[in-house]
């Protein structure tokens, strides 16, 4: 290669890389900003092409998306001095490159730590104004509005962010408290069950009572009705009777006496003595023809 061609290949490849050096390119998800010698001189510069000072100028891409901040599980008292573990996370994006940049070099560990102090400094007012049932239930989408609209105007101001919002996943006693409160609501609960067996075993004492008296009434009612009704069939059965004997005394004196014999000589080893004109005797000693 002549040494003409190898000076033109250098002059296009200098060429190439001042070109490559002026030029930088910000996708639609990010905003930039420009420095010269570590001092930013352009900010909040939109998505597109764009051009800089080669070798001089600098760009610093940031993404402006929403992003989630989780923040480890902290305690904190409520207005009653109760701790309770408090499991949160945050969402947020910036706002203002610009400010984003000084505040915290560009660095976004910076901003969550920065965030996670605040976040923290809220938590902690908040929950110490409000009664525990007013965090857990009562309050607690109005805690996080509260917290949410206090921070993300803080966080405009210093590092240009914007808050999106802040959720409170969970809220849990500490173990240490957690044992002794199922403890107490364990015994609350077998005392309430105690006492529904109490009023049970009253309530089916009464029933069972009740029922025992219902019982002797039902079985005087119904010995009464049998007597009446026995009384009524043996006074029919006499009637009966006497009218049988009305109308042949001879034959049903017999009648009954032939059923006597019968019932008294029954077994062959029945012995009776009696005199021999008794008149229990008197069929059987009557003259055959």
């Amino acid at each position: 290669m002549s040494p003409r061609s190898t000076s033109i290949l250098v002059v296009v490849l200098l060429a190439l890389l001042i070109l490559m050096q002026s030029v930088y390119v910000v996708p639609e998800t990010h905003r930039a900003v420009l420095l010269r010698f570590g001092e930013m001189i352009k900010s909040d510069i939109g998505s597109g092409l764009h051009f800089k000072l080669p070798f001089v100028d600098q760009e610093r891409l940031f993404d402006v998306r929403v992003l989630a901040m989780a923040l480890p599980t902290k305690s904190y008292l409520t207005i009653e001095k109760k701790p309770l573990d408090v499991d949160s996370y945050a969402t947020w994006k910036i706002l203002n490159v610009g400010d984003f940049y000084r505040t915290t070099a560009g660095n976004e560990a910076n901003a969550v730590s920065l965030l996670q102090a605040r976040l923290d400094k809220g938590l902690r007012d908040q929950f110490g104004k409000r009664t525990m049932h007013e965090v857990v239930a009562g309050e607690r989408e109005e805690l996080m509005d509260e917290l949410t609209a206090n921070l993300d105007r803080i966080a405009q101001d210093e590092f240009g962010i914007a808050i999106i919002d802040i959720r409170v996943r969970a809220i849990d006693l500490p173990t240490n408290v957690s044992a002794s409160v199922y403890e107490r609501m364990e015994s609350e609960r077998l005392k309430i069950a105690q006492e529904h067996r109490s009023k049970g075993e009253e309530l089916a004492e009464g029933i069972r009572a009740d029922a025992d008296r219902q019982k002797v009434v039902f079985e005087a009612d119904a010995y009464k009705q049998a007597e009446q009704i026995r009384g009524e069939a043996d006074a029919v059965a006499a009637r009966i009777y006497a009218d049988a004997f009305n109308q042949n005394a001879e034959f049903y004196a017999f009648y009954r006496s032939l059923n006597a014999y019968e019932q008294t000589f029954a077994d062959k080893s029945d012995i009776m003595v009696m005199e021999p004109d008794s008149q229990f005797l008197r069929f059987l000693k009557q003259d055959q023809r």
